[in-house]
């Protein structure tokens, strides 16, 4: 369920509540309005009384109607988020073929089944836009089929030996496809900014080799009762000390062999 979808059944149900709450406080309030028929005071009352007896049913449905929702939506998410990541690694695929220097059938073959499995996975998530009984409707994100197209380009059974300018430019053309595709496809996932940032380059970490006193003590503690009882593997525990005291020196970096 797509975040139009959603916000549309909301909003229905945000009237449909309105509307209910004011017949019931126009019921509630039926015997102080001068001039209504006691027919219509009394139908009034009738009604109050029957949807203040089913609050509880009506309250209950609409929990469950809402939780309905929001678990369609919830796995719409995730399908959308795997066939994101399915682009990425399809993208990938189709750059690093871009790179090998000799370009065989079988390394093509395989990015062209999985540039193809991509184009079809999203059926799955979406279906095409303008699609009827009678029409097949449009390709939701044709910049997929432009990466297909562009790897078409480098089949070595057509084209046995590419030029290097040629793989660059379906390389890029690939790129171009992939940028242009996320600009729209993650709009759908409501993304926000990451509330803690790390926008330089060349960033390092700030904090000093160390822990807090308490956990020293700790530590302390661990070690004096381990060492009350006898190890059952003496060389195993000096090979763990001396590697530890090697990467110590080593500052902090693992000690190669």
């Amino acid at each position: 369920m797509t975040r139009n979808s959603v916000n549309r059944t909301l909003s229905r149900l945000y009237w449909l509540l309105f509307l209910v709450l004011l017949l019931l406080l126009a019921a509630k309030f039926a015997d102080d309005l001068p001039g209504l028929p006691p027919q219509v005071v009394s139908a009034a009352n009738n009604v109050y009384e029957f949807m203040r007896d089913m609050s509880l049913l009506i309250a209950t449905g609409g929990v469950a109607y809402l939780s309905n929702i929001f678990q369609k939506r919830s796995k719409f998410v995730e399908s959308l988020e795997e066939e994101w990541r399915n682009i990425v690694r399809t993208k990938s695929a189709l750059m690093t073929y871009c790179e090998k220097p000799y370009l065989g059938t079988d390394e093509y073959l395989a990015a062209y089944s999985r540039i193809s499995e991509t184009i079809d996975t999203m059926r799955i998530v979406y279906r095409n836009v303008g699609e009827t009984n009678g029409l097949v409707g449009l390709y939701p994100y044709a910049p997929l089929h432009d990466m297909r197209r562009a790897l078409q380009t480098l089949d070595p059974r057509v084209n046995p030996e590419p030029t290097q300018e040629q793989k660059t430019l379906v390389k890029d053309a690939v790129s171009q496809a992939f940028f242009g595709l996320r600009e729209v496809f993650l709009e759908e996932l409501d993304l926000e900014e990451p509330q803690h940032t790390l926008l330089i380059s060349g960033a390092r970490r700030t904090k000093s080799p160390g822990a807090a006193v308490a956990a020293m003590i700790q530590q302390d503690q661990q070690r004096r009762r381990l060492n009350r009882d006898p190890a059952p593997r003496p060389d195993i525990d000096a090979m763990l000390a001396e590697l530890r005291a090697r990467e110590k020196d080593n500052g902090g970096e693992p000690v190669k062999p």
